[in-house]
């Protein structure tokens, strides 16, 4: 049956309508951080203006932006490698050895990853204080890991569980035994939601800002923290928050989108015909 041309012309202009109040903000921020100070802070806003980039030098040059960055890709990066590791062996065990004891390690996984952040804080702080690790990257990335491994359990597992056991078995009468099978036949398949898994887990590290403001002073510093204080001394330094809004946006945009056509949840089904 076609579809109604009315209903097509609803749909784009709804889809239209949530593009514009989805991507609004970030284009604000793009606008006010090539104005000039007073262009930025100006009520109404100013719509035509010389471009400035004043604000992108101070961050750069003055501000050690470059430093925040580094602390905040060097703790997504190894926290999305952990992740990920423990995540994939974990959750291919549960989904093979699905057992009395597997459901409810995934019940109590499931309610720690719940548990509001605050819950975990104060007891890391502590512990951060009395082992010597606070405000170094290695307890960041701990932390994260700890976290967010209750997901990345639940996403293998489920990509796993997608996966016949029929694939394990004829790798395994090929002559590998069970982490040779996962390896080499089960893994390659699950890579698509591997990636996916890999993407979340990056958004939740790159992003987070409650666990490095307290965990952190000064030398382990990440691009979230460090920019809610860009301009707080002035609020008339819109400018350069919004320049570090941009910057710290870019590097996630653009990993995203060279891995969207990841964006699938497995390959199973060529596997089983093939």
């Amino acid at each position: 049956m076609k579809t109604p041309r009315y209903l097509n012309v609803l749909v784009g202009v709804v889809l239209a309508a949530w593009l514009v109040f989805a991507a609004g903000p970030f284009v604000w921020n793009i606008l006010t951080s090539i104005k000039s100070t007073r262009d930025g802070f100006a009520m109404p806003p100013v719509w035509t203006f010389t471009p400035h980039f004043d604000a992108y030098r101070q961050l750069w040059t003055e501000d050690h932006f470059g430093d925040y960055l580094y602390n905040s890709l060097f703790v997504a990066l190894f926290t999305v490698v952990i992740s990920l590791a423990i995540g994939a062996l974990s959750g291919y065990a549960l989904a093979r050895y699905s057992r009395v004891g597997g459901f409810y390690l995934l019940l109590a996984a499931l309610l720690f990853r719940a548990l509001p952040r605050m819950v975990f804080v104060l007891p890391y702080y502590y512990f951060a204080q009395w082992t010597g690790l606070y405000d170094t990257r290695v307890l960041l990335i701990l932390v994260l890991v700890t976290i967010n491994q209750p997901f990345t359990i639940w996403m293998f597992r489920g990509f796993f569980m997608d996966i016949p056991t029929s694939i394990d078995e004829a790798a395994m009468v090929d002559g590998c035994n069970r982490f040779q099978a996962f390896r080499h036949a089960i893994l390659p398949l699950a890579l698509p939601g591997a990636i996916t898994a890999a993407i979340f887990t990056l958004l939740l590290a790159y992003n987070e800002f409650m666990i490095p403001v307290i965990l952190t002073a000064s030398n382990a510093t990440t691009l979230p923290v460090a920019i809610s204080q860009f301009g707080s001394e002035d609020l008339r330094n819109w400018t350069l928050s919004a320049a570090g809004s941009v910057s710290i946006a870019l590097p996630i945009i653009a990993i995203v989108m060279f891995l969207q056509r990841y964006f699938v949840r497995g390959l199973t089904s060529g596997a089983v015909k093939g």
